[in-house]
C-alpha cells in the first residue's frame, strides 16, 4: 500500500453538497461524484446535504468532526464566502477558495474591477438596478449581455438582440442588480487552473446563442473540444490570464476562467475575460475534470489533491 493511500485512510472527509441556490441539483450531482471518488481513493466520507439550517450544519460538522471538508456547493451560500466563513469559525480545513477570494470571485463586477488592475481585459460593462433593465430603454446598443452580478453557472445569462423592445422584460428574478456587457462575437474558451498550473484550453460549441445553464449541464447541448483548435499564441495567453486571475483574486485549489475570443481580430487582440468560477462543477459533464483527464490526472487524483491541499486560516 502506498504512503499516500495509507495517509488517505486516516482522513475523514465531509462532502458538502446541495445548498439552497439555483444550482442545488447540480451540486448534488457534483457532491455524489466526489464522495464516490474519495471513497475509492481510501478516504472515510460523510455526505452532508446542506440546508439553510446553521444549527443542523454545525451538528453535522461536529458530531463527528471531520478532518477535512470538501466543498461541493455551487452558487449563493456555497461559493460566495458564506459557507467558508462557517468553516473558518469551526477551524475546519476546506477545499477551494477562502472567504475573501470566494466573495470577490462570485461578484462579477468586482472581479472585473480587480482584474483590470493587472491588465486583464473584459467586455465593457455597467452594473444597473433591476428597474433599469426591465423597462423599455436599452442601456447600450444591442447586441449585449445581461447577467446576474452574483450567480454562478451562467444562471440568468440573457442575450439582448437588435430589435428587442426591452432588455429582459418583467421576468428578471436574479436580484436587484445586473451586469450589462457588450456582446463579444466569436468563440467560447475556458481554462481550468489547478494550483499554479493551467490545465488546458477547451472550446465550447453550443446550440444556443449563449452558453447558458441548459447548455452547460444538459447532455447533447454543448460540444467540448480539447485542446481548443486555436492559434498557440491565443491558447498560451488564455492560460496565462487564467493563472493570473486565479492568483490575483487569491483563489485556492482549482478555478476555471471563461473567455470569448473574437477570431476576426489579429493575434490575441480579440481575447476577453468573462468570469471566473472559484468552485467549478465536478459533474460528469464538467470542464475541469475533463481537462484534468486530458493532462493525465484522473478524477480520483483530482479530488484527492483538493483534499490534501485543503486549508483553513484559523486552524
Amino acid at each position: 500500500m502506498t504512503e499516500a493511500l495509507l495517509h488517505a485512510h486516516k482522513k475523514h472527509v465531509a462532502v458538502l453538497m446541495g445548498g439552497w441556490s439555483a444550482e442545488r441539483e447540480v451540486s448534488l450531482v457534483s457532491g455524489a461524484g466526489v464522495a464516490k471518488a474519495l471513497e475509492e481513493e481510501g478516504y472515510r466520507v460523510t455526505a452532508v446535504d446542506v440546508q439553510r439550517d446553521l444549527g443542523g450544519l454545525m451538528q453535522a460538522l461536529t458530531h463527528p468532526r471531520p478532518d477535512v471538508v470538501f466543498n461541493a456547493l455551487h452558487g449563493r451560500g456555497g461559493e460566495d464566502g458564506t459557507i467558508q466563513g462557517v468553516l473558518e469559525f469551526l477551524g475546519l480545513p476546506y477545499t477551494h477558495s477562502g472567504v475573501q477570494a470566494a466573495a470577490i470571485a462570485m461578484d462579477k463586477a468586482m472581479t472585473k474591477r480587480v482584474l483590470e488592475t493587472v491588465g486583464i481585459r473584459s467586455p465593457k460593462g455597467v452594473v444597473l438596478a433591476r428597474g433599469d433593465i426591465t423597462g423599455g430603454v436599452h442601456p447600450m446598443p444591442a447586441p449585449y449581455i445581461v447577467k446576474p452580478v452574483d450567480e454562478g453557472s451562467t444562471v440568468g445569462v440573457t442575450l439582448v438582440r437588435e430589435g428587442q423592445n426591452s432588455p429582459v422584460g418583467d421576468a428578471w428574478t436574479f436580484g436587484e442588480r445586473a451586469l450589462v456587457e457588450e456582446f463579444i462575437p466569436g468563440r467560447e474558451l475556458t481554462v481550468g487552473v489547478m494550483g499554479d498550473r493551467a490545465l488546458a484550453v477547451t472550446e465550447i460549441v453550443f446550440q444556443a446563442q449563449v452558453y447558458d445553464y441548459t447548455a452547460k449541464y444538459s447532455a447533447g447541448h454543448a460540444i467540448h473540444t480539447i485542446p481548443a483548435a486555436v492559434p498557440e499564441a491565443v491558447a498560451e495567453e488564455a492560460k496565462r490570464l487564467a493563472v493570473l486571475a486565479h492568483h490575483t483574486l487569491g483563489c485556492r485549489g482549482v478555478s476555471r476562467s471563461d473567455f470569448r475570443w473574437d477570431d476576426s481580430r489579429p493575434g490575441t487582440e480579440g481575447l476577453y475575460f468573462l468570469e471566473i468560477n472559484n468552485q467549478p462543477g465536478m459533474t460528469p459533464l464538467s470542464l475541469v475534470p475533463e481537462q484534468a483527464a486530458h493532462v493525465g490526472i484522473s478524477y480520483g487524483a483530482l479530488v484527492g489533491w483538493l483534499v490534501e491541499n485543503a486549508a483553513c486560516q484559523l486552524a
